[in-house]
């Protein structure tokens, strides 16, 4: 099981995304964000799809985090994001000067899904971190477990 693990705060629109392109066959995939955004170092992502849908739906073999000029990471990693062309890529960074690639495979949708109050008694908090967070070994271990 993981050492690192990361969950990752994603939009529903995201989500169903990801899953559509894996079920297609893609299985190295990249979830893009602005400026230099963690995580940095991983093995697991859980994956947090954001309200209203507010639960933990699957997880992932964290692969590498790229940081970079925006069109030298789409030209190398384009083709593994949900963004379906260079305009609405553009759009989605909108000016930023680095954006970060999370690389990850072997996408794995929950059987059953995490919903957030039990994601918040599990890790003894009131609300999520915006912008994602590292959880601990045997927490990741219990989460995953619940959700197979």
């Amino acid at each position: 099981m993981a050492q690192n693990v990361f969950v990752l705060m994603t939009k529903e629109k995201w989500w169903n995304r990801f899953l559509s392109d894996y079920r297609k066959g893609k299985q190295t995939q990249a979830y893009v964000r602005k400026g230099v955004a963690p995580p940095r170092n991983a093995s697991l992502i859980l994956f947090y799809v954001t309200k209203p849908v507010a639960e933990i739906a699957g997880h992932a073999e964290f692969v590498e985090r790229v940081v970079g000029e925006p069109m030298e990471v789409w030209e190398k990693h384009g083709k593994e994001t949900v963004l379906r062309s260079e305009r609405e890529y553009m759009e989605f960074i909108e000016d930023k000067r680095q954006v970060s690639f999370i690389r990850f495979q072997n996408l794995s949708e929950a059987r059953r899904t995490l919903p957030l109050v039990d994601i918040l008694a599990l890790l003894g908090l009131k609300r999520l971190a915006r912008g994602g967070f590292y959880i601990n070994k045997e927490t990741a271990e219990k989460m995953v477990s619940d959700m197979s």
